[in-house]
């Protein structure tokens, strides 16, 4: 089972761009293991996704808060909160919060820390303050569903699944959530695999397991699963089981176009293959199932 080596397979030097540098191919070997895809796990937020567009800064403030209590911020305690964040992208919640707990009481500025749960409802409060908006203005049609989505998005969904692709959908977000913001984007009925939001009391539909689950349940071979995310988590963890990992650099400001900083951190994490949207998707989809069989 291949193993993720930015520092060979995943260099400037062997990445090769197609599409005017719209899908960057980085890993040489990928080539092969191409064409057969049957089951797709998707990421969810700033994948998909772009509802829960700035998270982290509702999240960095509540960590930082948590960790100097009364005490000023000190640059190092912010970059060592930015660098988690960034580096845990794509996990449950709650762990996020269980590395607060831990760092509260390992900086001792704050006295006793708040339990996880205590942590991520505080988190919650804040962000979901912004998110529910933008879920009403979606529900209302003030906002059309594409226009909270990462571009040609549903277009890439739809797409898979005609080609006869099983899809599944995980994310680190809680469930309810989840299932909501699926539906009001008008995608719960694409994922015929299931729907996988996290679970506060069991680590079940963390995506390592998920991942692990396809590949078992169906007797897969790696190159027949896909894991799409814009987090290194997912894209670690498929690489870690052979599957192919497409990385997804979006910008969730604009919905198009390269985030490079995504860009790097993904590269790191060892995707197969990166782009910054889903423009291309057709191609997208010939590449990973092969092209589309006619008759006549």
């Amino acid at each position: 089972m291949r193993t993720a080596n930015p520092c060979t397979a995943h260099t400037e030097g062997t990445m090769h761009s197609t599409h005017n540098d719209a899908i960057r191919i980085l890993n040489p070997s990928v080539g092969t293991r191409l064409g057969r895809v049957r089951h797709a796990l998707f990421d969810f937020d700033g994948t998909i996704s772009t509802l829960r567009q700035g998270w982290e800064e509702a999240m960095i403030p509540v960590m930082l808060e948590a960790i100097c209590g009364t005490h000023p911020v000190t640059a190092e305690i912010e970059r060592e909160v930015r660098d988690y964040v960034d580096r845990s992208t794509g996990i449950l919640t709650i762990e996020q919060m269980r590395w607060l707990v831990d760092a509260v009481r390992r900086h001792g500025l704050a006295g006793p820390p708040l339990t996880a749960a205590e942590y991520k409802q505080i988190y919650l409060k804040r962000l979901l303050t912004t998110v529910d908006q933008r879920v009403e203005r979606v529900a209302r049609g003030e906002v059309a569903p594409q226009d909270a989505m990462v571009l040609g998005a549903a277009d890439f969904v739809h797409g898979l699944r005609e080609r006869g692709v099983t899809l599944y959908l995980a994310s680190g977000t809680d469930h309810p959530y989840v299932l909501r913001e699926a539906s009001v984007l008008g995608l719960t009925d694409a994922f015929s695999g299931g729907v996988y939001g996290a679970l506060d009391a069991t680590e079940a539909n963390n995506k390592e397991r998920i991942i692990q689950r396809i590949l078992d349940d169906h007797g897969l071979s790696g190159d027949e699963l896909v894991v799409i995310g814009d987090g290194p988590v997912e894209i670690r963890e498929a690489v870690a089981r052979g599957a192919i990992a497409l990385g997804i650099a979006s910008d969730e400001v604009a919905r198009h176009g390269w985030n490079e900083h995504k860009a790097r951190r993904l590269i790191a994490a060892g995707a197969d293959l990166l782009a910054p949207d889903f423009a291309h998707g057709d191609y997208l989809i010939d590449l990973l199932t092969g092209p589309p069989h006619r008759s006549g």
